[in-house]
């Protein structure tokens, strides 16, 4: 807690606090008050208590020690890509994939006072990425900070005159800062896909378009990647995402995190995985869930 700015720590005492009276019913987030993620918390649970966490991990440790009923992570964005590393976090975490969530971002520029020259311009990485050529037409130099919101409060308790903060428009109510101008990203088309992280795994009622998400490590063989493939491809199972990484130095183990269209128990997705796990030395589901969107596109 004493990593936040110390003007966002009487709210996040306060949030914590709340959060503790109803572990079952507190959502731990990553961030500031005022932050995104703190955003899709209220919108995905408008009965849930938000609870500010310092980073993504922080947020799945409220998990997995009780004081939060589950966790809403960000994970991919519309406009800069991969958010958490949550092929990393999720697997030696001991949590499942439960739900989804997508929300629009709207990006504010923020500063101390309403006429102040802009040099400067404080936010997440990510959000900054999603405002670059903003940034960039108006030669303003962007600083990387650990969330949007805590950035606005340390703009806020900065004594900088040119410096300004990314953040959602509630971070410039929260710390009292001057909204300077709203929807600065490059882009209006411009959304988050959240995960939600619960201690159980849960297989939803088949009323609707389920995804399953899971890691799988191929055998170090030549065409391995490909026969893993083909598993999906002959079953008729649709993958809408496959990101590759490197698990420890030897970069010899090459790991995958997947999202598909079904659930373990549809044959097709039974077939698929059964052949998968021929040409792997691993797969591991890390949840299935309903889809908050539609992938599928009929045509």
């Amino acid at each position: 807690m004493d990593s936040f700015p110390k003007n966002a720590l009487g709210m996040v005492r306060k949030m914590t606090e709340k959060g503790a009276e109803m572990p079952e019913k507190a959502i731990a987030f990553q961030g500031a008050p005022g932050a995104n993620s703190h955003l899709a918390a209220l919108d995905y649970a408008a009965d849930g208590l938000p609870v500010p966490c310092f980073s993504f991990e922080d947020a799945i440790d409220a998990v997995k020690q009780g004081t939060a009923g589950c966790a809403i992570i960000p994970i991919e964005n519309s406009l800069h890509g991969r958010v958490a590393d949550i092929h990393f976090l999720l697997p030696e975490s001991g949590l499942h994939i439960v739900d989804e969530y997508f929300m629009p971002i709207a990006h504010c520029l923020m500063a101390k006072s309403a006429d102040a020259e802009i040099r400067t311009a404080m936010s997440h990485p990510q959000a900054l990425g999603q405002c670059r050529h903003y940034l960039r037409k108006r030669g303003i130099i962007p600083v990387a900070y650990a969330d949007t919101a805590a950035a606005a409060a340390f703009v806020a308790q900065s004594d900088d005159p040119h410096a300004a903060a990314i953040a959602p428009r509630l971070a410039a109510q929260i710390y009292g800062l001057q909204p300077l101008e709203d929807a600065i990203e490059d882009s209006p088309d411009n959304i988050t896909r959240f995960v939600i992280l619960a201690p159980e795994a849960t297989m939803p009622e088949a009323d609707g378009p389920l995804m399953t998400t899971f890691v799988f490590e191929v055998k170090n063989i030549p065409a391995a990647l490909y026969k893993a493939m083909g598993s999906f491809a002959t079953n008729g199972v649709n993958m809408t995402k496959l990101e590759s990484y490197q698990q420890g130095s030897s970069f010899a183990a090459t790991e995958f995190y997947t999202d598909i269209e079904g659930a373990p128990g549809d044959p097709a997705v039974d077939r698929a995985l059964e052949e998968l796990g021929f040409h792997c030395n691993s797969v591991r589901i890390l949840g299935t869930y309903r889809q908050a969107r539609p992938r599928t596109v009929a045509g």
